[in-house]
């Protein structure tokens, strides 16, 4: 009995035991499927980011290229992409994935280049990763305005919005939002200045001094004679080249078709003597005539391909800019008595100011709403006046009401609103635009016009995006 007893236990034992056990796995499959799948997951989410970091490497590899060859965007091959590149783990000396760059160069004008970099691991090559880097080289165009000489932003307008740089000192009264650097710790303050003292710092004011930077490296306008020796290159073998005229210039009127209109001008219309202080602020007379009276037409053409217009005479610009497009006027090598004048005459505009319109106006000399110019004028543009400054003469009693300005103010001499003639402990106008407004195009500062003078700062990375 006992003998059957004890074989009934171990039977019921067993019973139970391969319950157990059953209950067991039952339990315990999910468990180790949920466990396996968690490995696997570990395992896929570390080789994406893997991937990443390789389509990261591309990235980076290219920022270096563009660093030592930026003109460069096929990867030194000089053939269309994509770019395949192994990817060697350094601390094994072996392969472990690669990248695929593909490169998209600057459209005409900008200088922003685009890379996209693909990314995969040798061990799960069809696991793949994208980034996509915009890198850009600022342009001279950064600055909302650039002198050579002093400058004195006060009472227009009241914030002023992008940065400011001059070679000498600057007075900043007004509130501002971008940097102001001055290439001088202390420099000697010039009497319309109204200087409190005759050494002021670098910049000085009643503006923000937490925006304020000096002394930083000073910007070379005689390097601009190189750029323009390159776009009169541009412009005979792929754009507009106008040579001397053999009257009184070029009359340039652009139209929302994306073309130009290209005049001779023929005589001009009188105007009085008008008044200026040059670079080294002596008062000199400016016995020009600054309109154009009668012209011929010589012929109408499309903007350019590569943007470029280069004329070796006096050039009037007016009209609607579609399109990318710098104007140059400029006989080389300069002589100040022989160099030409850019003469705005009457609104200079774009079709659209969303960065796809853009005006450069370099000029080798002054750069000059004219006598007769509208009371009421916009100048839409990137200007540079490379010797001499972009400024309305003093013609006394020519009162005029508003001029707004959008762009950018490069030049040599000094900057102290110099559309407006004031006179008295009230500053009454008594020649001039009454009220300037000047309006920072951000557009410019990778999307300068074509062959505008670029900044030594290099390629930056503007974006960064990831799939």
């Amino acid at each position: 009995m006992e003998s059957n007893k004890v074989k009934n236990q171990k039977g019921s034992l067993m019973i139970y035991l391969i319950i157990i056990i059953a209950v067991f796995i039952m339990v315990m499959f999910p468990v180790i499927t949920i466990f396996t799948g968690k490995i696997q997951l570990l395992r896929l989410s570390a080789e994406r980011e893997e991937a990443m970091q390789i389509a990261d490497a591309g990235i980076n590899y290219y920022q270096w290229h563009l660093a030592h060859f930026p003109d460069d965007y096929k990867d030194g091959t000089g053939l269309a992409g994509p770019y395949i590149h192994d990817y060697t783990d350094a601390d094994i000396g072996k392969s472990v994935g690669g990248f695929s760059l593909t490169i998209t160069p600057p459209l005409t004008g900008s200088t922003i280049v685009t890379v996209q970099s693909t990314g995969w691991t040798a061990e799960n090559p069809g696991l793949k990763r994208t980034i996509t880097a915009r890198f850009g080289i600022t342009s001279l165009a950064k600055y909302a305005i650039l002198n050579n000489g002093p400058v004195w932003i006060y009472y227009s307008p009241q914030v002023f919005s992008g940065e400011v740089q001059s070679n000498n000192g600057v007075r900043f009264d007004v509130v501002g939002n971008s940097p102001v650097f001055s290439a001088k710790s202390t420099y000697d303050c010039p009497t319309w200045q109204e200087c409190p003292q005759s050494t002021e710092p670098g910049v000085w004011g009643s503006g923000n001094p937490s925006f304020w930077q000096f002394p930083v490296p000073a910007i070379d306008f005689s390097s601009f004679t190189s750029n323009l020796a390159d776009i009169k290159n541009l412009a005979q073998s792929g754009g507009i080249y106008l040579p001397p005229s053999n009257a009184q210039g070029y009359s340039l009127v652009f139209s929302n078709d994306g073309a130009v209109s290209i005049y001779k001008v023929d005589n001009l219309l009188s105007n009085p003597t008008g008044w200026t202080y040059d670079v080294n602020m002596n008062w000199t007379a400016q016995n020009q005539y600054t309109d154009y009276n009668d012209r011929t037409f010589q012929y109408k053409a499309q903007i350019p391909a590569n943007g470029i217009i280069y004329a070796e005479d006096n050039i009037w610009v007016e009209g609607t800019v579609k399109g990318r497009v710098t104007v140059a006027a400029a006989q080389l090598p300069y002589n100040p008595s022989t160099a030409p004048v850019i003469y705005i005459p009457n609104n200079i505009v774009y079709d659209k100011k969303d960065g796809s319109c853009v005006l450069g106006l370099i000029g080798q000399k002054d750069v000059i709403p004219t006598y007769h110019a509208p009371a009421n004028l916009e100048i839409d543009a990137a200007v540079i006046s490379q010797n001499s400054s972009f400024q309305f003469f003093y013609y006394p009693g020519n009162v005029k009401n508003n001029i707004n300005i959008y762009g950018a103010i490069i030049e040599f001499g000094w900057w102290f609103d110099n559309f407006v003639w004031t006179s008295g402990i009230n500053d009454d106008v008594i020649a001039g635009y009454a009220n300037s407004n000047y309006n920072y195009d951000s557009n410019l500062l990778y999307g300068p016009p074509p062959s505008f003078p670029l900044s030594s700062s290099g390629y930056q990375l503007i974006s960064w995006t990831s799939d």
